[in-house]
C-alpha cells in the first residue's frame, strides 16, 4: 500500500516538474490567473480534480 502512494506522489511530481521545465512562462501566466480567481472557482475546481483523481484510482485498482 505504502509503494501504491509513493508512486503516486512521484507520477503526479513528474507530471508538475514536466509542466514546470517545457513551459514555464505559461505557468507563470496560470498561476497568476489562480491568484486573481474568486475562492468559489478555485473550491469547485479543487473538488473536480479531487472528484477525477479518485475515480482513476478507483480505475487503476481494477487493473491491479
Amino acid at each position: 500500500m505504502l509503494g501504491y502512494i509513493l508512486l503516486g506522489i512521484g507520477l503526479a511530481l513528474a507530471v508538475e516538474g514536466l509542466a514546470y521545465a517545457a513551459a514555464p512562462g505559461a505557468m507563470k501566466r496560470m498561476m497568476a490567473e489562480v491568484l486573481n480567481s474568486p475562492a468559489g472557482a478555485l473550491r469547485l475546481a479543487g473538488l473536480f480534480a479531487l472528484a477525477l483523481g479518485v475515480a482513476i484510482v478507483a480505475l487503476a485498482q481494477r487493473f491491479i
